[in-house]
């Protein structure tokens, strides 16, 4: 990410647009279960959220940094730290009751790997489960904000089919003011 990326990805500003506006969405109506595993928490913002359903969460990061702040700042929470690929985990198949990723596809350079990561989540998470997802829309400002990014928006016209491809069903998208949320089940 770009240095102005990054600061505003770990302030108090994101983190309080994310539990205020984005997370209460994205999770209305979702049941993800006691064992739960979160794709790309970043800063661990959405992680804390996670934690308050009472489970347990894996949260798995690609960065270092982030992985060991993250495990530094919730030490003794009910919570594991994987620094690992969204594309190939290494978990165990079917070994969580619902997966979640907020706002980091966008920055999977290629829609094969934002796919490999959807498949990931179907293989992790068992039959009936739940995968919540969601991510912000394209345009001008947002594409100046992500200048020197990976920056790969998903147009959710054809995220269902995407979703089906992998193993997912009863995909339902909703669109909100600052992007989109998306639930589906592991078929």
């Amino acid at each position: 990410m770009n240095r102005a990326h990054m600061e505003f990805c770990t302030s108090a500003a994101w983190k309080q647009i994310l539990e205020e506006m984005i997370l209460p969405g994205a999770l209305r109506s979702v049941e993800l279960g006691r064992e739960i595993v979160e794709i790309g928490p970043g800063p661990g913002f959405t992680t804390e959220v996670l934690l308050r359903s009472g489970g347990h969460v894996t949260a798995v990061e690609i960065d270092p940094v982030f992985a060991s702040e993250l495990r530094e700042r919730l030490a003794g929470a009910p919570v594991e730290v994987v620094v690992g690929d969204a594309c190939d985990t290494g978990l165990e198949s079917a070994s969580y009751s619902g997966a979640a990723s907020f706002h980091m596809l966008h920055h999977v350079p290629i829609a094969e790997a934002q796919d490999r990561i959807f498949a990931e989540l179907a293989r992790i998470v068992r039959p009936g489960g739940t995968v919540v997802l969601a991510d912000g829309f394209d345009g001008e400002e947002v594409r100046r904000f992500h200048e020197g990014d990976d920056y790969n928006p998903i147009d959710t016209t054809g995220l269902p089919d995407r979703l089906t491809r992998v193993g997912l069903s009863d995909v339902h998208i909703e669109s909100h003011d600052l992007g989109w949320y998306c639930t589906a089940s592991v078929a």
